[in-house]
């Protein structure tokens, strides 16, 4: 039963993800800023990627790694592409050790601080406290998720994307 909460907070990240990306891609648009534009698509294929990679000890990394390079660049280079950044912790908190995600949540949210500043031409409380908040409101939801996943079972951290009645039944012993 574990695995319906999961599954929707899952897909809830992932549509946020792609919301925020959506807008920042039409707002760029909008300004005709093209391969702004072409590089935020880009970034939404690369998030896109994320599940075939996510488990893997070598491949989550570096996809979390590219990912955050990506959106980086993109942060820098138009500012609404800063706050796709938020929902990017999640995958932090689900990609790796929780003592490297916390770090990486660190950074993530202060480079999130520093280009919405640079981009308003100032620090504002605002743009601070708002951006720290929600990265603690996510990595928070991300453990959540974690401790939801590690006491569903071997069964769901095996086949995440399944429901109950899709997975494999457990082997029966005698």
């Amino acid at each position: 039963m574990m695995d319906i909460p999961l599954r929707l907070l899952t897909w809830a990240v992932h549509l946020t993800v792609f919301g925020l990306l959506a807008m920042a891609v039409v707002t760029v648009l909008r300004e005709d800023q093209v391969g702004v534009a072409a590089g935020g698509v880009l970034l939404g294929a690369l998030y896109a990627a994320g599940p075939s990679v996510e488990g893997r000890p070598v491949g989550g990394p570096v996809w979390l790694g590219a990912l955050t390079a990506l959106w980086l660049v993109l942060a820098v280079a138009s500012a609404p592409f800063v706050w796709p950044a938020f929902p990017l912790l999640y995958a932090y908190v689900r990609v790796l050790p929780l003592w490297l995600a916390m770090f990486g949540v660190g950074a993530v949210t202060s480079a999130a601080i520093l280009a919405a500043a640079w981009h308003a031409g100032e620090p504002a409380v605002p743009l601070v406290v708002g951006p720290a908040l929600a990265a603690v409101v996510v990595t928070l939801l991300a453990l959540a998720c974690r401790s939801m996943r590690e006491h569903a079972g071997p069964s769901v951290r095996e086949h995440p994307g399944r429901t109950a009645q899709e997975r494999p039944a457990p082997p029966v012993t005698p």
